[in-house]
């Protein structure tokens, strides 16, 4: 409820500077936001870890979007969709550096003994699970990938 509540704030102060780029952002997670209140077997709030996973599937789209829009030379929409995602980002906890995942995923690695590909969707697993709202998935697989083949 403090992310819907966090939202409409900051929806006012968007309207109320003409911020029409925020407001978009806003209004998309705040729609975000009840549809997933109003799904079949949806409780009447969202836990922290479901906020976050969905403020993270916004940025992950807008980000997507902004790289589909660059490779098709269309610059003029690459900006707000990279301004939206920076927006959403505000709502989501501060992320972890590169080098502290690589740690959390060297850890991990030792920890269960994992010794080659083969282990990657158990160390993806618990890692994941640990930096939830952290670090995107994207550069979890990436780092722990480079982990397991050496």
């Amino acid at each position: 409820m403090a992310l819907q509540q966090d939202i409409m704030t900051a929806m006012k102060v968007a309207m109320k500077t003409k911020d029409q780029t925020a407001l978009a952002a806003l209004r998309a997670v705040k729609s975000e936001i009840l549809l997933a209140k109003t799904q079949d077997g949806a409780k009447d709030e969202l836990s922290e870890e479901e906020e976050i996973k969905l403020l993270q599937k916004l940025v992950k789209q807008r980000k997507d979007s902004a790289v589909i829009f660059s490779e098709q030379g269309r610059e003029d929409l690459v900006e707000p969709e990279l301004a939206q995602a920076a927006i959403i980002e505000q709502f989501l906890p501060e992320q972890l550096s590169e080098e502290e995942i690589e740690k959390v995923v060297v850890m991990t690695i030792d920890e269960i003994g994992a010794s080659g590909m083969k282990d990657m969707g158990r160390v993806m697993g618990i890692v994941s699970k640990e930096l939830a709202g952290q670090a995107d998935g994207k550069t979890i697989s990436t780092i722990v990938k480079a982990k397991l083949s050496n």
